[in-house]
Order: C-alpha cells, then sequence, then structure tokens
C-alpha cells in the first residue's frame, strides 16, 4: 500500500520533467513524429485523390516518352509533373509510398519555416503551435497526400523567409537584392507546379518594390530591380514554353497552360456555393484568431513590417483563392500556410490564446483533419479494393479505356491508353465540354473506333455530362462489350466491361497520340 502511495505521490513529479523533455527536443523531430501519426493513415494508398493519381500516371508516362499536352492531356504546368518523375521509376506500389514520403518531407519542411517565420515576426511563443496546427489542418483540405501545394507551399514559404525585412536592410545590400532575387526564382518555380500561386507571387513582387521605396532606393533603380525580379519569376515558365516550341509543340502549350483555363466552364450555382461555404468553414478559425494577431503589441519596432509582410501574404494568398472560383477543398491549401503562421501571434502572447485557443486549435485540426481524411478513404477506397479491381480488369497487350474512374488504373494493369485525355473527367464532366482543344463527343467515338480491349467505368456523379456517357453506352452495345466484374472501391462499385478477343484491336504503347 505504501508503494502505491509513493508512486501516486511521484507521477505528479514527473510531468514537468516530460514537458522540459519535450521542450529540449528538437522541433523538427517533434514536427515529424506529429506528421507521421496524422498521415500515416494514408500511406501505401494509391487512391488518395484523383489529382495525384493521374499525376503518377502522366509521370510514368513521361518515362515511357509521352509529352504532356500532347500525348498525355493535361492544363498543369509542367513541373507538377516532373516532381513524380522519381517515384514513378518505382513504379506500382512503392512509387506510391516514395511521392508519399516526399509529400511528408515537404510538409515537415515547411511547418519548420512557418516557425522560423513566427520567430522572425516576434512571435516565438506561438512558432510550435502555428507549425504543428499548419499539419493538423491539411487533412481538411485535402493535403494528406501529394496535392500540388504541400510542395510549392514549401518553396512560398522559403521565398517569404529569404526576404524578411531586417533592421540593418540598406538599399544598396547586395546580399539582400540577391536574396530577393532568389525568392522570386522560388516563386516562378511554384509557378510551374500550380499557376495559382501567381497572386500569392503579384503580392511578393509588389512588396519587394515597395520595400525598396521605403528604403530610399531611386525610381531608376527601383524599376530596374523589378525588372529583373519579375524576369526571375518568369523565366521557369518562359523555359518551359520555348522548350515546347522548340520540339514543334508551343501551339499545345499555350492552350494547355492558359487558353484552356479561360474556357472552362464554371460548376452550377449551387455547387460552387457548397464548395464555397465548406472552404469557408475550413478556414474560417485560422482566419479569425489571425485577424486578433494584428493587435498584437510589437516588442520591437522592426517587427512591424515583417508583420505587415505576412498580414499582406495571407490576403494575397486569399484573393487567390476566391479569384480563381471552383473552391475545391485542395484550394484552401495555400491560404494555410500565412493564417496558420499568423494565427502564431495572438495565440501565443495572450493568455486567452495559450490556454484557450491552443488546446482547442489543435485538438479540433488534429481530430478534425484526421476524421476527413479516414472519411475521404472510406468514400474513395483503399490498396486492397484497388488491387481487386486492377485484377478484375487484368494485364494484356489490349488497350484500357477509363471513362469515368480512377486513372491510377492504367499504372496498376500496365495497360496502353487511347487518347491523350487520360484524366477521366475531362472527356466525361460537364465543365470541360469546350475546353479540351477537341469536342467531347468526337473524341469519345474515336476512342471506341480504336477497340479498346476493356472499358472501365462509375456509377453517374454530380456534374458529369451525361450525353456523353449515352454515346459510350451506344458504342459499347454496339461492339459487343460485356459487363465482367463489379468491383467496389470505396462508397462505389466500378464496373468492368471487356470486348472480345476477336473484334479488340492491338495498339501500340504510345496509342495516345493525337492522330
Amino acid at each position: 500500500m505504501a508503494t502505491k502511495i509513493a508512486a501516486l505521490e511521484v507521477s505528479p513529479a514527473r510531468l514537468p520533467s516530460i514537458l522540459a523533455a519535450l521542450a529540449e527536443m528538437p522541433r523538427w523531430s517533434i514536427l515529424l513524429f506529429a506528421a507521421i501519426c496524422v498521415r500515416a493513415l494514408t500511406f501505401g494508398n494509391p487512391v488518395v485523390h484523383v489529382d495525384e493519381e493521374f499525376y503518377f500516371v502522366t509521370a510514368q508516362r513521361m518515362l515511357e516518352g509521352a509529352i504532356p499536352y500532347v500525348d498525355v492531356w493535361d492544363r498543369k504546368p509542367i513541373g507538377l509533373f516532373l516532381i513524380y518523375i522519381p517515384p514513378a521509376l518505382f513504379g506500382v506500389p512503392l512509387g506510391i509510398w516514395v511521392y508519399q514520403m516526399m509529400a511528408l518531407a515537404s510538409v515537415v519542411g515547411t511547418a519548420l519555416l512557418i516557425g522560423r517565420l513566427a520567430e522572425r515576426a516576434g512571435w516565438g511563443r506561438g512558432a510550435l503551435f502555428s507549425a504543428l496546427l499548419y499539419i493538423f489542418m491539411l487533412g481538411f483540405g485535402d493535403g494528406q497526400g501529394g496535392q500540388a501545394p504541400v510542395f510549392y507551399n514549401l518553396l512560398m514559404a522559403w521565398a517569404i523567409l529569404l526576404v524578411v525585412p531586417r533592421p540593418d536592410d540598406a538599399s544598396g545590400d547586395r546580399r539582400r537584392i540577391h536574396r530577393a532575387i532568389l525568392a522570386m526564382g522560388l516563386v516562378g518555380i511554384s509557378m510551374q507546379i500550380k499557376y495559382s500561386v501567381v497572386f500569392e507571387g503579384m503580392f511578393l513582387g509588389l512588396w519587394l518594390m515597395w520595400r525598396e521605396w521605403k528604403l530610399g532606393t531611386t525610381l531608376p533603380h527601383i524599376l530596374r530591380r523589378g525588372a529583373v525580379l519579375a524576369a526571375a519569376a518568369w523565366v521557369p515558365t518562359l523555359f518551359a514554353g520555348i522548350t515546347y516550341f522548340a520540339i514543334g509543340h508551343g501551339d499545345a502549350w499555350v492552350y494547355a497552360n492558359f487558353g484552356s483555363i479561360l474556357e472552362r466552364q464554371s460548376d452550377p450555382s449551387d455547387v460552387l456555393l457548397r464548395a464555397f461555404l465548406k472552404v469557408a468553414l475550413i478556414l474560417a478559425l485560422p482566419l479569425i484568431v489571425s485577424g486578433l494577431s494584428r493587435h498584437v503589441a510589437v516588442k520591437d519596432e522592426s517587427e512591424h513590417p515583417v508583420r505587415a509582410l505576412f498580414f499582406g501574404w495571407l490576403i494575397a494568398a486569399v484573393v487567390g483563392l476566391l479569384v480563381f472560383g471552383s473552391w475545391f477543398n485542395h484550394y484552401a491549401l495555400p491560404v494555410m500556410v500565412p493564417a496558420c503562421l499568423c494565427c502564431a501571434g495572438f495565440v501565443g502572447s495572450t493568455a486567452l490564446g495559450r490556454k484557450v485557443f491552443m488546446p482547442v486549435m489543435l485538438l479540433a485540426a488534429a481530430g478534425g483533419g484526421e476524421y476527413t481524411a479516414w472519411s475521404a478513404m472510406w468514400h474513395r477506397g483503399n490498396a486492397e479494393e484497388l488491387d481487386n479491381l486492377a485484377g478484375g480488369i487484368g494485364r494484356g497487350q489490349g488497350c484500357l479505356y477509363v471513362h469515368s474512374g480512377n486513372a491510377i488504373l492504367y499504372s496498376y494493369t500496365d495497360r496502353c491508353a487511347v487518347t491523350p485525355w487520360i484524366f477521366p473527367s475531362h472527356l466525361s464532366r460537364e465543365r470541360e465540354n469546350g475546353a479540351l482543344g477537341i469536342d467531347q463527343i468526337t473524341e469519345e467515338r474515336r476512342i471506341f473506333a480504336k477497340k479498346p480491349e476493356v472499358v472501365v467505368m462509375r456509377p453517374e456523379y454530380a456534374g458529369e455530362r451525361l450525353q456523353v456517357r449515352q454515346v459510350a453506352w451506344k458504342e459499347m452495345q454496339a461492339l459487343g462489350y460485356r459487363l465482367t466484374g463489379r468491383y467496389p472501391l470505396g462508397d462505389v462499385l466500378i464496373d468492368v466491361y471487356k470486348l472480345p478477343i476477336a473484334r479488340s484491336a492491338g495498339v501500340p504503347r504510345l496509342a495516345s497520340k493525337r492522330p
């Protein structure tokens, strides 16, 4: 009995020592452990999100010689597909783990930079909180895998860190100028991962010119330096464009990267409203707390311009979110970086923030983000279900056409494609009508003229252009396709149709080239 009492008396004394030990741990180890805990649910799952499935498939096709925008069509910039080249080298399923580990490293790196930025603003007591908050919130925005912002958020945070104002900044300081040029170069690389970062880049460029003015730089020097900064931001995009013109596909690059974006239709108003409200709900609390940080007093006057930079960055990210529309969950991911950063001020500097907002926000973000990731897996499926579906399709020389479903099936069955538009919703979604450089129905008929051996179809979905599905049905009936299996993937059943071998036509591996 005495032993038990002694144990109870000692245990409270251990708590401070445990907290002290945690405080002594390197920040990166805490963030890495937290990131692994909340992201482990999706490790090895090839159907985390349809977007990253497609990036992986495209990278694999590039390794086989396919040219993006020509042999495999999409409107994402080339840099995003290049990120997936190293994972694609490993094939499936190992390559899935590779890109998810790359995403994990990017998330931890971004969180570390958020902590550094918070300290530069005088928000050191909230630095670890803001870094953890970013890691935990990603699940709300479909950032549990390898979405584009998961990678370019790291570059943008690094760019901001490079240009954070310092007390000894001077107009003629070459190191400061070189850091600004490097920062805009990182913005340019980010743009080649996804163009939506352009608003953050525009803000940063304008802020750097304003900073020159505040440091007493003459107008001619401001204009010259501004031209250099703009050039640094656009060099990666210009290089990509020049490369495509040099190989004779400049028109395809221009249309895919710019023209198709302008021609894409909007979703119905009710769909847009629901999507906007969902994104607004995800970001509401961090934005509110960020606003409260505006009223946190500075300890040193040099912190004023630093905080102004961070709040301006947050506003630019929100503007970019609002302007691009559509408002898929992952469109909130770029806003999370400056929003979580700016939360550090109020949460770390006030008693109310430390005692109430800090635990509530971390628990809500961790629990809610993890539940969102789990829910997404329940709806979208897992590796075992995909393996069963791929087994039902089978490997073979005949080509596969995923009319609607998962593009990753091309990788798991190692079958050729019969169209450059292998991202299923490009040909089947209503809002893509007229924004692909081809007519959806004409392309659908051209696909079936090639007699793909296997066709995969999921049930009807919101936003689908049913006229395209009807054309596919008629072509399949005319050619004699037979339903050979119905396989569960998440909360839907995927139908697999096969053409009698005698009627199927063999197609070369790169059959996705334009006719």
